[in-house]
């Protein structure tokens, strides 16, 4: 795990290692994207159409990766095939409404994607060895969350474990993958506060899990109710930081 910029920073004059970046587009993806590169590194976003609901979330990452010149790859595969999830399936209402203490000690809810992170991880994993890429960054967080089992740290931990099983870079030339979680213990507030320091538009990501589209606005809005705006605003009150995002 990465504990200040000295430790990857490069030396005057080396070139920028690559890192991966698993990228949504939300709140708390694009501050990690800042954080890649406050380390030290070229980042390369990895982005999911993967038949959500809320695919707004990806042309708001599309858009921005144009904005910032940033490599990035879009991968689209069709979970709501499978469903199971009121992401990916119009079957399932998207809670709303809920309270906070039900997030954190209740039920994992209808949001949860089955084995979300595993497959995003595993296409990462594969094109991060192609590009001969060592350290993967996903924002996964364990604190202001709705509960998933896919965000733990028990959970990453024994990932990083099976790709530097998995893979010829790692089993035959002696490659260290790392999975770096640099949000996985901050609030909703430190992580909002970390990407105020580094020039985050928040005003460009998108969290919502029930977007509304306005004809009024010519654009969807927030819910406002999801888990996702619930948590987002509390973070930005908690902050002390202007809430940029519309709601309905």
């Amino acid at each position: 795990m990465i504990t200040s910029q000295e430790e990857i920073a490069p030396r005057r004059g080396e070139k920028k290692k690559r890192a991966l970046v698993l990228w949504s587009g939300g709140l708390d993806s694009t501050t990690l994207l800042a954080i890649v590169r406050q380390q030290g590194f070229e980042p390369v976003a990895l982005l999911f159409r993967y038949g959500q609901r809320h695919a707004v979330e990806v042309e708001a990452a599309s858009r921005e990766a144009v904005r910032q010149k940033l490599q990035h790859h879009i991968v689209e595969i069709d979970l709501s095939a499978i469903g199971g999830s009121a992401l990916t399936s119009g079957e399932i209402d998207v809670p709303r409404g809920r309270e906070l203490e039900d997030m954190s000690t209740g039920s994992i809810p209808p949001t949860y994607v089955p084995a979300r992170n595993t497959i995003f991880l595993s296409y990462s994993l594969a094109w991060a060895e192609v590009l001969e890429v060592a350290d993967i960054f996903i924002g996964v967080n364990a604190l202001d969350y709705s509960g998933y089992p896919d965000c733990r740290r028990e959970y990453i931990d024994a990932f990083e474990t099976m790709a530097n099983l998995a893979c010829k870079s790692s089993t035959e030339d002696g490659v260290e993958i790392s999975i770096h979680t640099p949000l996985i213990d901050r609030t909703k507030a430190e992580i909002i506060r970390w990407g105020v320091e580094l020039g985050v538009d928040y005003g460009a990501t998108w969290s919502c899990y029930a977007p509304h589209w306005s004809a009024a606005a010519a654009e969807p809005l927030a819910c406002g109710e999801c888990d996702s705006c619930i948590l987002r605003r509390k973070g930005f009150i908690e902050a002390g930081v202007s809430d940029p995002t519309r709601y309905r």
